[in-house]
């Protein structure tokens, strides 16, 4: 099971909406084959190992692993399960089940139906772990959400905007954690920012130090401020999320945009968010307790005054906070 969490992980940020699945196929103690799935539309991770058994009659007497359920429903590829029945495999060991209404222990139940033997639960919480992003999305009808910010010894993210350093962003860390943040937005499916740090850092919320995609970037911009002549705006993987957008005609109710704008991206089948805004953003999530991680870089120097720092209030259990020194 270990190793098919080590498949599956290999292709983390590339195959949402879907989720992460490595397969590994065992024949007398011994791996004859492994595959995992790569990417939304290709083939899944268990027809993947299957097809490159070229001896069909080992399957027989091999017992098939798999860190999530088996899909027993057609959307663009056949059905995991009906392959698994043809092949002859009569074992087969699942980390936990699918929490997509679709599959949820039907796989298994078509599987059993078939006369095969299946045993589930096995790594159990690091399956779930490993799929949190997928679990979140399906049980909780939202994307996953991982805020984060740098803040200065003395407790602020950024210098106050003046004519002289607009549009630019101030880096309060090293180069080091620059790339770090990078490989957190290729591994995300979206990265989000509030239309103030739009208007004070014109940012590209790209991937540009390691290899690999960029995230589909979103603007929440209640009141339509934007400058359209902003990087952003160039993107064409941009969300502008304003009130018409939403169809909230008046905001008496300063909670109601963030749970429609979550609403909306739930639809739109964002799996999972980095949170890059400002301090205001970032603290309306807070404040709200809709969110699943924050990391927090944790710098030296001191900007004695400008924006102040998000406040992590308190019952924050349940929740991943992670300090990172810079």
């Amino acid at each position: 099971m270990q190793r098919c969490f080590d498949l599956a992980i290999k292709s983390l940020g590339y195959t949402y909406p879907n989720p992460l699945v490595g397969c590994v196929i065992v024949n007398d103690e011994r791996i004859i084959s492994e595959g995992w799935h790569k990417k939304a539309g290709k083939n899944h991770a268990e027809v993947i190992a299957i097809k490159k058994i070229k001896e069909k009659k080992e399957l027989e007497k091999s017992t098939l692993y798999v860190n999530l359920e088996p899909c027993n429903h057609k959307g663009k590829t056949p059905p995991c399960t009906d392959l698994i029945i043809k092949s002859g495999i009569k074992n087969v060991v699942i980390g936990c089940l699918d929490p997509n209404i679709r599959v949820n222990g039907k796989g298994v139940e078509k599987l059993k139906k078939n006369g095969i033997n299946v045993t589930v639960g096995v790594c159990e919480h690091q399956a779930k772990d490993l799929n949190k992003r997928f679990f979140c999305f399906h049980e909780k009808k939202r994307p996953y959400i991982t805020l984060k910010w740098a803040e200065s010894k003395d407790g602020f993210i950024g210098p106050i905007k003046k004519n002289n350093n607009k549009g630019k962003v101030n880096y309060l860390t090293k180069m080091k954690n620059q790339i770090l943040v990078h490989k957190w937005r290729k591994e995300e499916e979206s990265i989000l920012i509030g239309v103030q740090t739009l208007i004070d850092d014109n940012p590209k919320l790209t991937n540009r130090h390691t290899k690999g995609r960029s995230p589909i970037k979103i603007i929440f911009d209640p009141n339509d401020r934007a400058n359209k002549n902003s990087d952003l705006f160039k993107s064409n993987n941009l969300l502008h999320i304003t009130n018409k957008k939403l169809k909230i005609k008046k905001n008496n109710d300063k909670n109601i945009f963030l749970k429609k704008a979550l609403k909306f991206l739930y639809n739109y089948q964002i799996s999972s968010i980095l949170v890059e805004g400002g301090s205001f953003t970032i603290q309306e999530f807070i404040d709200q307790k809709i969110f699943d991680e924050i990391r927090i870089f944790q710098t030296r120097k001191k900007l004695n005054f400008g924006t102040r720092a998000p406040k992590l209030g308190e019952n924050n259990q349940g929740k991943k906070i992670k300090i990172y020194n810079s």
